[in-house]
């Protein structure tokens, strides 16, 4: 359910995104390069797929960590308030 305030409250874990999208990019250009030394195109060519789409999302959260607080909202910003499920009572 939505509550109009996700915008302003919404929590976003863009530097843990970051370092997932670091090691992948790292672990697709190692396979990307091991199998084209061993002559296994398939893979060569699956691993070079996943190394372009983990550098893709690497240069977009990094954008968006650059960008400041509209992105990765800082500690004094407060979690947003859970769903709790249907209308609040006393309402």
């Amino acid at each position: 359910m939505r509550t109009g305030s996700e915008p302003a409250t919404a929590r976003s874990a863009l530097r843990l995104r970051f370092w997932l999208s670091l090691w992948g990019v790292l672990w697709a250009g190692f396979g990307t390069t091991v199998f084209s030394l061993v002559e296994r195109p398939g893979w060569a060519a699956a691993c070079g797929v996943l190394f372009v789409v983990a550098a893709v999302d690497l240069v977009i959260v990094a954008h968006h960590i650059r960008q400041g607080p509209h992105w990765q909202p800082g500690r004094d910003i407060p979690p947003y308030e859970p769903d709790h499920g249907g209308r609040r009572r006393g309402r």
